[in-house]
């Protein structure tokens, strides 16, 4: 959890703006910038999920990606 440290400016006796350290708003930002990427792979995954799969070995397959690890 962030730690802020803002300075409230009040306008007509009522709180107006929250004013923040520069380092600290950038915190926010990213923050934020995380939580949108978080709730997009969130949905992605929702909407994906009834969605049919294959193994990682299957792929491989298909993709003619199997080696043979030959000990030294």
């Amino acid at each position: 959890m962030l730690k802020l440290h803002a300075n409230i400016l009040k306008k007509n006796g009522n709180k107006e703006f929250a004013v923040l350290p520069y380092d600290e708003f950038i915190q926010v930002k990213e923050e934020l910038s995380d939580y949108e990427d978080l709730k997009e792979l969130r949905n992605a995954k929702n909407k994906e999920k009834d969605s049919p799969t294959i193994s990682l070995n299957e792929a491989k397959k298909k993709l003619g990606l199997l080696f043979l690890v030959i000990p030294v």
